[in-house]
């Protein structure tokens, strides 16, 4: 299970995005913008191209961690949505046992989420609820 964050901005300018190979998904910007952010307290790989949009990597507290993010198509007048997910990574034998599963209170996927939600330009930030 990931935490899904979700917010509106103008900030970044997606026409600077190294295209994505696999799907024309925006995204790239935010991993960016994340990764300076970030520093010097957690380290992100470069920023990749995956089918649904861009993801970094990173460690936290001795786990692996996923950060995903895509961007809605611009509408008229309406500023991208913008999305980021923080995915917990977890063995083959945790998903089967069903440990180490992200939860609430987890301090990776907070720490990301205080970061968005302090940023000025970023609105209507949100998360959605557990599925």
């Amino acid at each position: 299970m990931a935490r899904v964050i979700r917010f509106n901005t103008d900030k970044f300018d997606v026409t600077r995005e190294r295209p994505n190979p696999i799907n024309p998904i925006y995204g790239q910007s935010l991993l960016v913008w994340l990764r300076e952010k970030a520093r010097p307290q957690v380290e992100l790989s470069e920023p990749d191209a995956e089918d649904w949009g861009w993801y970094s990597s990173l460690d936290w507290d001795g786990r692996s961690y996923m950060l995903g993010a895509s961007a809605s198509d611009e509408a008229d007048g309406v500023e991208r949505e913008w999305i980021l997910q923080v995915v917990k990574e977890q063995s083959l034998k945790e998903k089967l046992l069903g440990r180490e599963k992200m939860t609430d209170d987890d301090s990776c996927a907070r720490f990301f989420q205080t970061i968005l939600e302090r940023e000025p330009a970023f609105r209507s930030v949100s998360v959605d609820p557990d599925r």
